[in-house]
C-alpha cells in the first residue's frame, strides 16, 4: 500500500513539474526560470500532497481504532450472546423470569437490544426453514405411504397375474402335448408323402413320356385351331346359307315327326309279325328235326347260327335302349356324357368316395393297380368333370376326399347305371 502512494506522489510531482514547467515556458522560453517553477510547483504539489496524505492517514488511524473498539464491543456482545443463546437452550422453562432481567438489561443497553433483534430475526428466518422442511417431510411422507399403498396395490396385481401366468402355462402345456401328438401325426404323413415321393420317381419317366406327347398334341392342336380359324370364317357365310334352310327344314320337321309317329306304328307291328314268324320257324325247326334230324343238322346249325346272333343284337340294342332312356330320364345329358368319358378305375374311385367313410386305402390301391398316385386320380376326376359338367365334384381339400352334397344323387344314379350295364354285359368290361 505505502509502494502504492510513492508512486502516486512520484507521478503528481512529475505531472505537476511537466505543467508548470509548461505554461512558464511558453510566454517567456526561460529554461532555468521555467525549470525553477517547474521545481517549485512540484516540491509544493509534493509537500501538500504529504500533508494530505498525513492528515488522511490520521484520520484513518482514528477510524481505525474506532473501528477496532467496535469489534471488540461487537465481539463481546457476540460472546454475550452465544452464552444466552446456550443459555436460553438449557433453560427453555426458566424463559418467562429470565425475560424479565433481560427487559431490565435491554432498558439499560438498547444497542445490545438491536443486535439482539437482528439475530432473533435471523432465528424466526431459520424457524420459518425448519417449518417448511418439516411441512416438505411430511409431504414426503404422505407421498411414501401414497407410494407404499400402490405398491400394495402393485404387489396384489402382480400375484393375480401370477397366477394367470401359472394357469396360461398349464394350458400352455397341454398344447404342448396337443402338439405333440400332431407332431407324431405329421409324421405318418410324411412317411405316407415319402411313399409318395417314391412312387412319383417310379412315375417320373411315364409322366415325362406322356408330357412329350400333350407337347406334340399341344402343336397339333394349334394347327387345327389355325384352320378352324380358317374354316370358322367360312362357317360364317355357310351359317347363314344354314339358317335359311333351317327354316325350310323346321316344316319339314313337323311333317316327318308325323311320318315317324306312323312308322313306330308299323315298327310296332312290324316286330309283332317278326315274333310270330320266329315262333313259326322254331315249330317249322322243331318238326324238321324230328322228321329228318341228320340231313338238317347242317342247316339247322345254319339256321341257328342266323338266328341266334339276330336275336342276341336285338336283346342287346333293347337293353342299349331301355339303358338310355332310363338315363335320360334320370340323368342330365351332360352327366350322361361325364359317364362315357369316365374310365372305369376312376369310376371305382368314386365309388369309394361315396360308399366309404374313409376311403384313402380303397384309393391308394385302384391308384397302385394303374401305376399312379390318390391325388392325380381326383384331380383327374375333377378335371373329367369341369370339362363336360363345368363344376368340380370332389372336394380335394378336407381330410378324406368327399363328393359335394349337391352332386351325389347323380354320382349314386350313374354307379347304379354302370352296375347294370356290367351285370347285363359282362363282356364289356
Amino acid at each position: 500500500m505505502q509502494s502504492v502512494t510513492i508512486s502516486n506522489r512520484f507521478i503528481l510531482g512529475i505531472v505537476a513539474f511537466s505543467v508548470s514547467f509548461g505554461l512558464s515556458l511558453v510566454p517567456s522560453w526561460d529554461f532555468n526560470k521555467a525549470f525553477l517553477t517547474g521545481v517549485i510547483t512540484a516540491s509544493t504539489i509534493y509537500g501538500a500532497a504529504l500533508f494530505v496524505d498525513k492528515r488522511r492517514r490520521n484520520y484513518e488511524m482514528f477510524v481505525l481504532g474506532s473501528l477496532h473498539k467496535r469489534i471488540k464491543e461487537m465481539e463481546g456482545l457476540k460472546a454475550r450472546v452465544v452464552r444466552e443463546i446456550n443459555q436460553i437452550e438449557e433453560r427453555h422453562n426458566l424463559l418467562y423470569a429470565e425475560s424479565q432481567n433481560l427487559q431490565n438489561q435491554v432498558i439499560e443497553s438498547r444497542n445490545q437490544r438491536d443486535s439482539l433483534h437482528r439475530e432473533l430475526g435471523k432465528f424466526a428466518g431459520q424457524k420459518k426453514q425448519l417449518e417448511t422442511e418439516i411441512n416438505t417431510l411430511q409431504t414426503e411422507i404422505n407421498n411414501s405411504q401414497k407410494n407404499q399403498t400402490e405398491l400394495n396395490n402393485a404387489f396384489s396385481v402382480l400375484t393375480a397375474e401370477k397366477r394367470r401366468l401359472e394357469s396360461n402355462c398349464n394350458v400352455s402345456r397341454a398344447e404342448i402335448a396337443q402338439l405333440q401328438s400332431q407332431i407324431s401325426e405329421l409324421q405318418q404323413e410324411k412317411q405316407h408323402i415319402e411313399s409318395n415321393v417314391t412312387l412319383l420317381g417310379r412315375l417320373k419317366p411315364q409322366l415325362e413320356e406322356k408330357l412329350y406327347e400333350l407337347r406334340i398334341a399341344i402343336q397339333e392342336l394349334e394347327v387345327e385351331t389355325n384352320e378352324k380359324n380358317q374354316l370358322l370364317a367360312a362357317t360364317k357365310t355357310e351359317k347363314e346359307n344354314i339358317q335359311a334352310t333351317l327354316n325350310y327344314s323346321q316344316t319339314q320337321l313337323a311333317e316327318q315327326k308325323a311320318e315317324l309317329q306312323q312308322l313306330q306304328g308299323q315298327i310296332s307291328l312290324l316286330q309283332e309279325e317278326r315274333d310270330s314268324l320266329q315262333n313259326q320257324v322254331w315249330e317249322l325247326l322243331q318238326q324238321i328235326e324230328t322228321f329228318n334230324p341228320e340231313p338238317l343238322s347242317d342247316n339247322s346249325q345254319e339256321d341257328e347260327t342266323e338266328l341266334f346272333p339276330f336275336s342276341e343284337i336285338m336283346e342287346a340294342t333293347a337293353a342299349v335302349n331301355t339303358l338310355e332312356a332310363d338315363a335320360s330320364e334320370n340323368l342330365p345329358e351332360e352327366w350322361t356324357n361325364f359317364l362315357k368319358n369316365l374310365p372305369v378305375y376312376e369310376l371305382q374311385v368314386l365309388k369309394a368316395v361315396v360308399e366309404q367313410d374313409n376311403p384313402k386305402a380303397a384309393i391308394k390301391k385302384i391308384a397302385e393297380a394303374n401305376i399312379t398316385m390318390p391325388n392325380l386320380l381326383i384331380d383327374s376326376i375333377n378335371e373329367r368333370a369341369n370339362d363336360t359338367i363345368g363344376e368340380l365334384i370332389i372336394n380335394s381339400d378336407s381330410e378324406s376326399p368327399e363328393v359335394y352334397d349337391e352332386y351325389i344323387t347323380h354320382v349314386k344314379k350313374m354307379i347304379a347305371m354302370h352296375e347294370m350295364l356290367m351285370a347285363r354285359h359282362p363282356s364289356s368290361n
